[in-house]
């Protein structure tokens, strides 16, 4: 990276950054065409330099060291939902670094690799880097192209938002687009919430509110999970899926206030944008599609189901599965088709924390702690943990609907040079 730029970083009061942020959409090269605004910019394009691009990816998605994870690992008091030891720039519940990142330029489309995406020798040497400031030659080792040239959707009302429609793609932007992948979030989750200690039951509001798959776990049946509402632990699946969107929302909301900090500090503008679809991105950026029944999707009844196939409306929708080049899986959930039943996808997460070298066995000295061994001797896979007997190879993750996997981030942030 280039002494000027960094030096310009170093130096900008993070005070001054918070007081300046603003949104700023107009671009060299760009033009608002009518209303009381109308410019057209006498300046060409001028894209961002591969130093500006690595800048904002570090601040969206660097790897800045081990989490801290100070928390309370004995029986009974939660510290065991933590799922990995890395840390990012932006705080991530439970360490799992949910949300990916693509980057979106003139030249190609790329894919910024998560923590979990590194083999663990390749995690030190970034961090090395990131304590030297680096920031370009992480960005070259943690970008992968996924795509010649720039992958977008087209600017039509519901692909995107009218007011932005000016200013879209055009030559010179980069956008960055937050991608979240939900399923490990949900499933770490749904194992704790379902423990002996929290012990919730979900009911299935969509089902007539009848119990999601865990009726037999119930306390008036001899289980352990509150079913009485009155101990205020039943929740519906809609509130459990709101609970996991919300924390990752929260993620991806860090992401782009950092880009919004560094992009003050560097000198350029950009703004939020809208960029929510059900799978419009996806295709964009080339993820392998599946297609399912409306009806199916939304969980109907039969009668509903053929009523809606009377009028031609149960049409197939198209979800994401996962995005793959050259034989390699980039990104995927963790769910059928990737794994053969949902009771497999379980155990996979119970292995990434619990396995031969998970987070509190043999990668337990892949962390900020001081002592390791203790913390995974007081963090031992419990009842409602362990694939071998334990509640997770038995109690049902149900508590789900047929819904897309993953799902792009409500706003992206496009970076731009601004007219001066």
């Amino acid at each position: 990276m280039s002494a000027e730029i960094f030096a310009q970083i170093d130096r900008y009061p993070l005070l001054a950054a918070l007081k300046q942020r603003r949104s700023r959409r107009f671009g060299l090269g760009m033009k608002m065409p009518s209303g009381p605004m109308a410019y057209e910019s006498g300046n060409a394009p001028f894209s961002l330099t591969e130093d500006e691009e690595a800048c904002l990816t570090f601040a969206a998605s660097g790897i800045t060291g081990f989490a801290l994870l100070d928390l309370p690992f004995s029986q009974e008091q939660g510290g065991a939902i933590v799922a990995r030891s890395l840390g990012r720039t932006f705080a991530s519940g439970d360490a799992i670094q949910t949300v990916g990142l693509v980057i979106v330029n003139d030249d190609a489309t790329y894919l910024i690799k998560r923590p979990q995406d590194f083999a663990a020798t390749e995690i030190q040497p970034l961090i090395d880097l990131a304590s030297q400031n680096e920031f370009t030659e992480i960005y070259r080792r943690m970008r992968v192209k996924i795509k010649d040239g720039r992958g977008a959707p087209p600017v039509a009302p519901m692909f995107n938002v009218n007011v932005n429609r000016w200013s879209l793609y055009v030559p010179g932007t980069t956008y960055f687009l937050p991608i979240n992948e939900l399923t490990f979030m949900y499933i770490n989750g749904l194992l704790e919430i379902f423990n002996e200690h929290t012990g919730a039951f979900v009911l299935d509001e969509r089902a007539g509110f009848r119990a999601a798959g865990l009726g037999r776990f119930a306390r008036r049946r001899g289980g352990h999970l509150f079913d009485d509402p009155a101990d205020g632990r039943v929740l519906t699946v809609q509130r459990v899926e709101l609970m996991v969107s919300e924390l990752v929302t929260v993620e991806q909301g860090m992401m782009l206030q950092n880009l919004g900090l560094m992009s003050q500090a560097i000198g350029i503008g950009g703004f939020p944008n809208f960029a929510e679809h059900e799978s419009i991105w996806f295709e964009a950026l080339g993820f392998r599609m599946g297609t399912m029944a409306t009806a199916r999707y939304l969980g109907a009844n039969f009668m509903i189901t053929g009523l809606m196939s009377l009028k031609g409306s149960n049409r197939n929708v198209h979800y994401p599965l996962s995005l793959e080049r050259d034989g390699e899986v980039l990104l995927q959930p963790f769910c059928p088709p990737f794994y053969a039943t949902m009771k497999e996808a379980v155990r996979a997460i119970v292995d990434i924390k619990y396995g031969s070298q998970g987070t509190f066995r043999g990668g337990v000295t892949q962390s900020a702690w001081r002592d390791p061994g203790a913390v995974a001797g007081r963090s031992g896979r419990g009842r409602s943990r362990g694939p071998d007997g334990g509640a997770a190879s038995r109690r049902p993750a149900q508590a789900r609907r047929r819904r897309r996997r993953a799902r792009p981030a409500r706003a992206c942030n496009r970076r731009r040079r601004w007219t001066r």
